[in-house]
């Protein structure tokens, strides 16, 4: 299993908001970098990401499971880009701050600390075991 990071602006999309979406959940549109968009068709149901709230509040606040893969995202008018479906899983009891990831040593290699402006960023194992001890989320 893979894991991965979503980021969005709670102004834009927060994790209450997906939180109200439900178990059906919501798409995850608007990803136009060719990186994520990759990190996106890899994507496969089932799969974990980590909920990021960016610019505003800079933490991870919660864990969304993949549930539609990758397919054409209707807001493109280009045809170039995709996105895949998320539902909220559970709310992190206490958010990862930005800080405390750069501060914590076995995630300096860390997508988010290495590349921040990727809005779509894999997580490995270790980081994604790493970062649910830091908020308390037991990801068994």
């Amino acid at each position: 299993m893979a894991y991965w990071l979503f980021k969005s602006e709670p102004s834009t999309w927060s994790w209450d908001q997906q939180v109200e979406a439900g178990e059906g959940g919501t798409f995850w549109n608007g990803v136009r970098n060719h990186l994520a968009k990759k990190q996106m068709q890899a994507m496969q149901v089932g799969e974990r990401g980590f909920f990021y709230h960016s610019n505003e509040g800079k933490a991870v606040v919660g864990i969304v499971e993949v549930i539609r893969p990758y397919y054409p995202d209707h807001t493109d008018e280009s045809g170039r880009f995709g996105m895949v479906d998320v539902r909220a899983v559970a709310p992190m009891p206490r958010p990862v701050t930005l800080d405390a990831i750069k501060a914590e040593a076995a995630l300096k290699e860390m997508a988010l600390v290495t590349n921040s402006r990727l809005s779509v960023q894999p997580v490995t194992e270790a980081e994604w075991a790493t970062v649910c001890a830091m908020g308390g989320f037991d990801a068994r």
